[in-house]
């Protein structure tokens, strides 16, 4: 059984390198001798397609886990073809020093305990066979500290994936200031960490906007959608970037807030000055950007906004949307 799914395999990668112009289900299945055994050339039973659907997309699934870089692409009668172009997958010769393979023996540790640790041994697996020095331990200690990167968030692997593959996505998305989530078309461009949390760059279909969106507030399933991308993808992304500047962290106004006396000891430390008005309240001025209705409301009613009238509004309809559940 191992052998035959070697070779189904090596079948469908040799098929979806060999073609010039992406391939659909119904070729590559008339194509590739393991499918046609198991279910028969064309269309078959309603059981057969799906049974034959689920192994295609286990095979092409795994493909992609070895390495091979299959594109999704969608002809104009809406059809669904793949292929995987030799440039894409090729290789130029790999040479590492020892610190630069370290530093790639570091950067996989970083997922050991995630779901990409497989993956991350696999990529150092290849690139030893690659050229990476013999007598240098990729999982050698470095330290006393050891880098993890959390993921709890179920919508990171399939978003990882999509970013990886550039398939567009559709996902429910719960902002902060919402009662309910949103349906969100999103051409996902890069997944990166900031502060413990999960940021998704990406092209927002529906507004016709690059957005940036956490992955904590996405609710449900994240489904692919086979068409291609419509916006070009930038050279580089600046999710952190867009990320501070939406939580505040720069500012080019500053708000005056009242704080109960002995809490926000965070807003305490960002204040630029802090005034006693008696009966257990404080006045404190502080740097005011984009998302800091969404850190205020956090500290509930220990917090009140004074000014500006804008900050103030955003606030209350922040706590309104939380009332409302």
């Amino acid at each position: 059984m191992a052998i035959a799914k070697a070779e189904r395999l090596m079948n469908l990668a040799l098929c979806l390198l060999g073609t010039r112009r992406p391939l659909s289900k119904r070729e590559l299945r008339e194509s590739i001798e393991a499918y046609v055994e198991a279910f028969g050339p064309g269309k078959g039973t309603a059981g057969g397609d799906d049974s034959f659907s689920r192994m295609f997309e286990r095979d092409k699934d795994d493909l992609r886990e070895l390495g091979l870089v299959i594109e999704t692409v969608e002809n104009l009668d809406g059809e669904v073809g793949y292929l995987a172009r030799r440039d894409s997958n090729r290789l130029p010769p790999i040479t590492l020093d020892a610190e630069e393979a370290a530093a790639l023996g570091l950067a996989a540790k970083v997922w050991q305990q995630a779901r990409l640790a497989g993956a991350a041994s696999g990529a150092l697996q290849k690139l030893r066979a690659a050229g990476l020095p013999e007598g240098v331990d990729p999982y050698e200690a470095h330290g006393a500290l050891e880098p993890r990167i959390p993921v709890h968030e179920a919508a990171f692997e399939p978003l990882m994936l999509a970013c990886r593959d550039r398939r567009p996505v559709v996902f429910d998305y719960r902002k902060a200031s919402a009662a309910r989530p949103e349906t969100r078309h999103v051409e996902p461009w890069a997944l990166e960490c900031w502060r413990g949390h999960w940021y998704l760059a990406g092209w927002d279909r529906d507004r016709c906007a690059e957005r940036v969106f956490r992955l904590s507030r996405i609710t449900g399933r994240v489904r692919s959608r086979g068409s291609a991308f419509t916006a070009a993808v930038p050279d580089v992304v600046t999710v952190r970037e867009t990320v501070a500047s939406w939580a505040g962290e720069i500012a080019d106004r500053s708000a005056l807030i009242r704080l109960r006396s002995g809490a926000g000891y965070p807003l305490r430390a960002k204040a630029t000055a802090v005034r006693e008005l008696g009966d257990g309240w404080d006045e404190l001025e502080i740097p005011y950007g984009h998302g800091l209705d969404a850190w205020l409301v956090e500290f509930g009613p220990d917090v009140v906004v004074l000014e500006p009238a804008e900050l103030r509004a955003d606030v209350v309809d922040r706590l309104r949307a939380v009332a409302k559940g």
